[in-house]
Parts: structure tokens; C-alpha cells; sequence
């Protein structure tokens, strides 16, 4: 996902720009401003500890929150660290500083691909999640880094507008806001300039004039409160966001594919996190989630106002994931 994304999204400026990203994770050893820990507890255990990282979007904070749950039941001590950006925290994971993150199949897939080969890099993710995972793989392992299983669960980078907006302009798709001519400006993290599935793509793709970035957090409130309010025009958001609604937004279908459908897995430190326990533990969750109980998931925190710890909680029990 944005981080995509998405996750998400998901949701990478010239060559990529990571290398200025790279040097600012040079000093997180001690964690400093730049990762906010919070969450996750201890337990006494033999087992250790271990670092859960989390992006800045709902969806990441809950299923951090799920990861570290389900760590702690098989007795590891746990701590969760918030990172604004995938740019930031995949070093950081690399490095061990980080030991697990929840992730997105493409979206990562692609990440370490124009890392490592280049802006102009051909795609190696596609809408078959075996390929893309086996495609990750290959490209994660060689950093030390373990890609889990996938589960059934997917998310992806989607941008929304007012009703009204689409409307006025007869806007159903991607295509129909590119063919309108329309300037728009785009409420999304300010990594969003130089992911290829955000503003990049929807000016190659869709031919859509990007004029600005308002650099808020994905899908949060404050940045659809920003479309709704005509500062801006439209926002990038996942499919499993669940108040869209009440700000009076739609979706534009993505109707040329731009974003490669997102499969949920854990990326873990090969070194540090990737024995089987761990394994096994993180990978009760495939069993269960589905991309419904995301969107309910987020639902909880973003319109119950809902803690997402509890949240999580709640969902671990329900589903019958913890030990008795």
C-alpha cells in the first residue's frame, strides 16, 4: 500500500531520490525524531525482543498493532515505532533496527526494484500475487530481508474527489480527469512526488496535471477535510478506506491499471526475525483476514474513533488467534 499505500498504498523523485533518505536513516540506531515508538508492551520470555515498525496511516498502525499481539502470544517482547515513510523505514529494517514491518506485495516489489535498478527499471509487479511475491523475494533477500507469506487480504492506492467535483467535470475514471484538462491539486504525503503509482504515474499514465502536493497524511482526515473543503482537489487514499462517504467523495475507477493489486504480508530482518516461530506466529493472521476486515478494521478507528491497539486486540480474540 500507499504507504502506495496503501497502503498503502503505497504508494519514488530523480534516481529515485533514496539516497537522501538512505543518509538520514544513518542515525536511527537511537531511534531519534524520526520514529515515534509507542505501543506493544513486554513479556518475560526468552524469545527477545522485537522492533514492530508502522507507517503513518491507520492501516499500518493496526495491523502493527495485530503483528505485535500476535508476537507477544508467542512470547516475544514487543515495541512498535511509527515511521512517516517507506523511504525511511525499509533501511531501517535492513539495518535491524526495525525487525518487522507489515507490508505491500507490489508496492514494496516495485520500492526495492527502482532501488536497486533504476527510475526507468522495467515493472516486475503484476496483478498475480504469486509472480509478485516471488518477484520480491529475489529482490528482498539480497538486503536480508525475509518476505512472509501472503494472505487473502489486498489493498491498493486510490484517488478520490468530491461528488460534486466529478460532477461538474463528468469524471468516473482516472482517464476522464486527464482528458478534462483539470489542474488538480493532490493532498498526499510528500513521498507521493517521487512514487512511480502516484503523481509520477498519474502524469505518464493518465496525463492528469499534478500542480502541487499538499503534504498530508494518506488518507487521513485532514487531507480529505482538504478536498472537501476545495483546497484541494483530490486525494490519495486506499480501497479499504471506509469514510469516504461521509466526507463526500467517490473514487476514480483506475481504469489503465496504474496500481497492481496488494497483497498484505509481513517483511521481516532476515537475521533478527525470520526464525520460525516468528513465522508461524505472523502467519495465524493468513488464516483469518480478508480485505473486508480491513476496511471494518479501519472503519473502527477512523469513524468509532477507536484506539487502534484496541482495535486490534478486539480482532486478535474474535478471531480466536491468541492463546487461551
Amino acid at each position: 500500500m500507499t504507504s502506495t499505500t496503501p497502503r498503502r498504498a503505497r504508494a519514488v523523485r530523480a534516481a529515485l531520490g533514496l539516497a537522501g533518505a538512505v543518509v538520514l536513516t544513518a542515525g536511527l540506531a537511537g531511534c531519534g525524531d524520526s520514529l515515534e515508538e509507542s505501543g506493544g508492551g513486554s513479556t518475560k520470555s526468552g524469545r527477545g525482543s522485537l522492533v514492530i515498525g508502522s507507517a503513518s496511516f491507520t492501516e499500518s498502525k493496526v495491523l502493527a498493532e495485530i503483528y505485535a499481539g500476535l508476537l507477544k502470544d508467542a512470547g516475544y517482547s514487543t515495541s512498535i515505532k511509527t515511521v512517516d515513510a517507506r523511504e525511511l523505514y525499509e533501511p531501517a529494517l535492513e539495518k535491524g533496527q526495525i525487525d518487522v514491518v507489515p507490508e505491500y506485495a507490489a508496492t514494496l516489489a516495485e520500492f526495492l526494484n527502482k532501488k536497486r535498478n533504476g527510475m526507468d527499471a522495467p515493472q516486475v509487479a503484476s496483478a498475480d500475487p504469486a509472480a509478485t511475491v516471488k518477484a520480491l523475494r529475489k529482490l528482498a533477500e539480497p538486503r536480508g530481508l525475509k518476505v512472509l507469506d501472503p494472505g487473502r487480504a489486498v489493498d491498493q492506492n486510490a484517488f478520490a474527489v468530491t461528488r460534486d467535483f466529478a460532477e461538474e467535470h463528468r469524471l468516473k475514471s482516472l482517464s476522464d480527469l486527464g482528458r478534462a484538462k483539470v489542474p488538480v491539486r493532490l493532498a498526499a504525503g510528500d513521498e507521493c512526488s517521487r512514487r512511480p503509482f502516484c503523481e509520477p504515474g498519474l502524469e505518464k499514465t493518465y496525463g492528469i496535471d499534478v500542480t502541487a502536493i499538499d503534504p498530508l497524511e494518506v488518507g487521513s482526515t485532514q487531507a480529505k477535510q482538504a478536498v472537501k473543503s476545495g483546497k484541494d482537489q483530490m486525494v490519495l487514499t486506499t480501497t479499504t478506506d471506509a469514510t469516504l462517504e461521509q466526507f463526500g467523495l467517490v473514487v476514480l475507477k483506475d481504469d489503465k491499471n496504474l496500481q497492481n493489486s496488494d497483497n498484505v504480508l509481513p517483511v521481516v530482518n532476515a537475521r533478527k526475525a525470520g526464525s520460525q516461530q516468528v513465522v508461524d506466529a505472523l502467519g495465524k493472521l493468513n488464516r483469518v483476514l480478508t480485505t473486508e476486515d480491513l476496511t471494518t478494521l479501519n472503519k473502527k478507528v477512523d469513524t468509532e474513533r477507536l484506539k487502534p491497539a484496541d482495535v486490534a486486540e478486539r480482532y486478535l480474540k474474535d478471531k480466536g488467534l491468541l492463546r487461551k
